[in-house]
């Protein structure tokens, strides 16, 4: 069985041979499983309540509803202002993705509050794993939820001309999603009703099916306890889902698993119950708990580019692995299917060539400066923009493409391309693959190699209908 989005990107400048790789290890939540947007509508629901009954935030948040497509993952939160933004791959603002509360904030604001640039500092963007004292960016799709209460709880305060402190805000409602996840109200859902909000189980099954059928080695990495996790893999893959895996670790404290080397694993009984005897092998069969990379190193000799790992969270689940120990690793990323859908439609298509075009023609049309000309210019301008608002609406009406601003990668699709040697929509793409199966990065062409690549489209442009009109400029 395939995905409608069968394919995977590569990142590296060296090749992928599945051939090569023995080992492959899983992530539990939205890898193995994937879940259904209810869930993120449920999240936002208890932490807004949280907010009213714990923390005491005024009844009038209530009327804020959950909003599905406000957000997007790999926005930056400005801390300190209450500003939601995307960031490009050099730490420049898109323009037009401020949001205070759920208004856009206008352009000549977003550059006064900035010093006069929409450019952010260095030291002001968030830290190695996404947080830093004055940005946060959220990287994973449960941050989403999280995001539109934030968006909504400023957008109460400001409406209803409250004073506030934007920090305290900002800590008072990641405490209150946090509450939901550490009082398990998530698992509990879940669990409750596995087919309302489990996505595509049977597609896992004949993931770990074929990988096992053909002699790899499997293993479990995730944050998420036992309980959980055995019930969602019933579920999906069937009561014996333990006789695919070689070593299952659960409640393993991700990221700190990967960096930190202090805490020693636990056995679980058949009933859940933590043992206390040392751990001098990981075996087939049992469940361990908490551990550290450099243990499960020690233990399984498993190393290196035989080891590949998939995971959704970029920072919490690939950046040391890759870094640090030269594993392969993949990235989960359930928005590409929609996004790749978006770019293969004629309407994307005849936008994107016509911008490419226009800023072409803009290029060469600055030289002349009598006044038909900079008319000209200014019209082409004013569309330039239109064309870019038209295709970041396709995707997001507030934030556009997850992968990219006008021109340049986000941020996400930078540090995606950092920690991860191939990103797709689900696991299930593995199911379109030979296992002996090579990727070759593809060899895009840099500023300078590429001369004349404009000239080019816009020789093959002026061969399309919407553009003959436009001849007379060459």
């Amino acid at each position: 069985k395939t995905l409608s989005v069968p394919y995977w990107f590569i990142q590296m400048a060296i090749n992928v041979n599945l051939e090569e790789v023995d080992i492959y290890g899983f992530d539990y939540d939205y890898t193995l499983a994937l879940y259904s947007d209810s869930l993120n509508e449920m999240i936002y629901n208890k932490a807004r309540q949280f907010l009213i009954e714990h923390y005491k935030y005024p009844q009038g948040i209530k009327k804020y509803n959950y909003i599905p497509n406000f957000a997007a993952r790999g926005l930056h939160y400005d801390i300190q202002k209450g500003l939601l933004m995307k960031i490009d791959a050099f730490h420049y603002i898109q323009m037009g993705t401020v949001y205070r509360g759920l208004k856009p904030v206008p352009d000549e604001e977003v550059m006064r509050l900035y010093g006069g640039s929409n450019h952010v500092p260095l030291h002001q963007v968030s830290g190695f794993y996404g947080k830093g004292p004055k940005m946060k960016q959220f990287m994973d799709i449960f941050s989403i939820p999280e995001m539109t209460l934030l968006a909504a709880a400023n957008d109460y305060f400001i409406s209803s001309d409250i004073e506030y402190d934007p920090v305290h805000l900002y800590k008072d409602v990641s405490d209150a999603i946090g509450m939901v996840h550490i009082k398990g109200y998530m698992y509990k859902w879940i669990m409750q009703d596995l087919e309302k909000y489990i996505l595509r189980g049977d597609e896992t099954y004949a993931v770990l099916h074929r990988l096992a059928s053909n002699g790899k080695k499997l293993f479990l990495i995730t944050n998420s306890p036992f309980s959980f996790v055995d019930k969602g893999m019933k579920y999906m893959v069937g009561k014996d889902w333990r006789d695919f895996f070689d070593v299952v670790i659960v409640q393993a404290d991700k990221p700190h698993f990967f960096n930190d080397c202090m805490k020693p694993f636990r056995r679980l009984d058949s009933n859940g119950d933590l043992q206390w005897d040392k751990i001098m092998n990981l075996d087939k069969g049992q469940i361990y708990k908490q551990g550290n990379l450099v243990d499960f190193l020690k233990l399984t000799g498993w190393r290196g580019s035989k080891v590949f790992y998939f995971g959704d969270h970029l920072y919490s689940d690939l950046a040391d692995l890759m870094l640090r120990h030269g594993w392969r690793t993949g990235a989960i990323v359930p928005e590409l299917e929609v996004e790749t859908k978006v770019v293969n439609t004629e309407q994307y298509a005849r936008s994107l060539t016509w911008l490419q075009a226009l800023t072409g023609l803009l290029e060469r049309m600055q030289m002349y400066r009598d006044p038909e000309s900079k008319k000209v210019l200014q019209d082409w301008l004013k569309e330039r923009e239109e064309l870019r608002a038209i295709t970041k609406n396709l995707f997001n009406p507030q934030f556009g493409s997850i992968f990219r601003t006008c021109h340049n990668p986000t941020y996400f699709s930078r540090r995606l391309c950092r920690f991860s040697d191939l990103y797709m929509a689900s696991i299930s793409c593995l199911l379109n693959y030979d296992l002996s199966y090579t990727f070759y990065p593809r060899r895009t062409p840099l500023q300078h190699e590429a001369p004349l690549w404009m000239d080019q489209l816009c020789t093959g442009c002026m061969k399309t209908p919407f553009l003959e009109d436009m001849a007379h400029i060459r």
